[in-house]
């Protein structure tokens, strides 16, 4: 008994608390502590699973000259090719930033396509996604060339886009040659 009432005398010298609420306070800090510690992923398991999630990033491959329906193909539903997006007819590879214009991101209507239209209007409509930027006002070719530059600046200019007649010509000068 000598041990138990020194324990208790102690407590309630400490704290000022009797031992009855010193306890339940004490077991709700361990109770709080573990769920709080169960939301939280051990820095080892978070790596694996980051491991697991990732898509091998490619360095990007010039394609060259090709048409809006070459372009297509590449708007994220095959993993096996890389993600790209136009700006006023320079194709961009945009794979780093799957998240936003990978399949599900918010920006996914955009890729495989010229976006110009949509960029500068800041338009999610289906009608706005094309290079034609005809009839723009200066602020909206304005926020065109924002968009353009900041796309210099992060992503890897893949290509050109041309029209069916301007491929063709360049198919048959090569034919000559």
């Amino acid at each position: 008994m000598g041990l138990y009432s020194t324990v208790t005398d102690a407590i309630t010298q400490y704290t000022g608390l009797s031992p009855a609420a010193f306890f339940t306070i004490a077991a709700m800090m361990v109770l709080v502590y573990k769920f709080v510690s169960g939301m939280f992923v051990a820095a080892d398991d978070y790596m694996a699973v980051k491991r697991e999630q990732q898509i091998t990033l490619r360095e990007p491959v010039q394609i060259g000259n090709i048409t809006e329906d070459e372009l297509r193909p590449y708007n994220g539903s095959d993993h096996n090719k890389p993600l790209l997006m136009a700006i006023k007819g320079k194709i961009y590879d945009v794979s780093r930033s799957r998240m936003f214009y990978g399949p599900g991101g918010p920006y996914a209507l955009f890729a495989g396509r010229d976006a110009s239209r949509a960029l500068a209007l800041m338009s999610f409509e289906s009608s706005d996604l094309t290079g034609d930027i005809e009839g723009l006002s200066a602020s909206e070719l304005e926020v065109l060339e924002d968009w353009e530059a900041k796309f210099e600046e992060k992503y890897v200019k893949v290509g050109q886009l041309v029209t069916e007649r301007t491929s063709t010509v360049v198919e048959d000068e090569t034919k000559e040659d």
